[in-house]
């Protein structure tokens, strides 16, 4: 067998969603694969990622560009190309942005697991919502787009292998690309959790980045009127304008350790997800300690959340909608131990199974498949 040698690339390594998981689980997978990224906040970087050999662009030099990150967009292209991976046999990269442009030599086959087609070219006035950009750089953004979009588009023909993360990413790839993909769920650590057989408690949850469209205003309006107990557990931009939202009955926690979370997570009566997700791992893992969901009915929660066996929907992204959905819940019984399997179904290793059933289906040469060895460090 031939060996095969294997690098990962991401978008930015600057902070700790579900991408960022994803990464993680390609470092499990390929664990000497150096990691190329921009950038990398070494203080932000998962627990999984601290052992690895994480290899950086120009862009890391540039003063405060961990800070202001997003107001270098322009320049993500630029550093993308700049990477040099022609020494490897596959190329698996992670992204929701720039990492799928990565220039690729003959040989190399690239497979990229797009979390979703590049917000900020394809969907601006929605990725600027609630952002507090200068009106001079907000226009300069706006003329921007074009090129970016022209750029993703023929980065993104180069790809060999798309795969989307949800049905709704699956959608967004061939009506952006006019390029069919292969679906494979996001890997959630349903290990990590432990069910909590006994019924919920008193107060519901939310844990996310304080982000405008994330719609975190709808729960902490819905949840003030009703005067139903509410913690949010998380930081970000929007937690100013949230709190002016709030009554008597939410709670503000900020950033918490992952035991924290759990904690949360396992005595909450629901989880709460209000916004339009790509796929959303966060209510997986609440599903994994045996609390049911209550998710707005669209992207990623329509191939998660099944009514009556995890959690239920509401149907607009209005307050008035999810305190229907709140009165509903309420008159509804759950099962934990039913709840638990559901989640067991989108677990690391289905993930891992699925993913390097796909890689070994593409890596075959005239002399047979490769077989994988760890990359040497620079």
């Amino acid at each position: 067998m031939k060996p095969l040698k294997v690098a990962i690339v991401h978008d930015y390594l600057n902070q700790m969603g579900g991408a960022e998981r994803v990464v993680a689980v390609f470092h499990k997978m390929f664990p000497e694969a150096p990691i190329y990224t921009t950038i990398v906040d070494r203080n932000m970087l998962l627990a999984e990622l601290q052992d690895a050999d994480i290899r950086t662009t120009w862009m890391q030099r540039i003063p405060g560009v961990l800070r202001r990150f997003k107001q270098y967009f322009w320049l993500y292209p630029f550093a993308v190309q700049s990477m040099d991976l022609r020494e490897y046999d596959l190329v698996l990269s992670s992204s929701s942005a720039y990492a799928k442009g990565v220039p690729i030599s003959g040989k190399t086959i690239h497979i990229c697991y797009c979390h979703t087609p590049m917000r900020f070219a394809w969907d601006f006035s929605a990725y600027m919502e609630g952002m507090n950009v200068p009106a001079p750089l907000k226009w300069l953004a706006s003329n921007t787009v074009k090129l970016l979009k022209q750029w993703d588009i023929r980065s993104t023909g180069r790809v060999h292998h798309l795969i989307a993360n949800s049905s709704v990413v699956q959608q967004r790839i061939e009506s952006c690309y006019d390029r069919k993909s292969v679906k494979i769920y996001p890997p959630v650590d349903v290990e990590r959790y432990e069910m909590n057989p006994e019924p919920g408690g008193d107060y519901y949850l939310i844990v996310s980045r304080l982000v405008s469209y994330k719609k975190i205003d709808l729960a902490v309006q819905a949840c003030s009127r009703l005067g139903k107990k509410l913690i949010v557990v998380g930081g970000g931009p929007d937690l100013e304008r949230l709190r002016s939202l709030a009554g008597d009955s939410v709670q503000f926690t900020g950033r918490l350790s992952d035991e924290e979370v759990v904690r949360y997570m396992s005595h909450c009566r629901a989880f709460l997800f209000p916004g339009l997700e790509d796929f959303g791992i966060t209510p997986l893992e609440a599903n994994a300690c045996g609390r049911p969901v209550i998710a707005y009915r669209g992207g990623g929660a329509l191939d998660t959340v099944i009514p009556g066996v995890n959690g239920c929907y509401f149907t607009e992204q209005t307050v008035d909608s999810l305190e229907a959905a709140l009165k509903d819940f309420e008159q509804m019984s759950w099962s934990p131990q039913r709840i638990r399997l559901h989640a067991e179904k989108f677990s690391e290793q289905r993930f891992k199974n699925e993913l390097m059933a796909l890689v070994e289906r593409h890596m075959q040469t005239d002399s047979g498949p490769y077989t994988y060895v760890a990359a040497t460090k620079n």
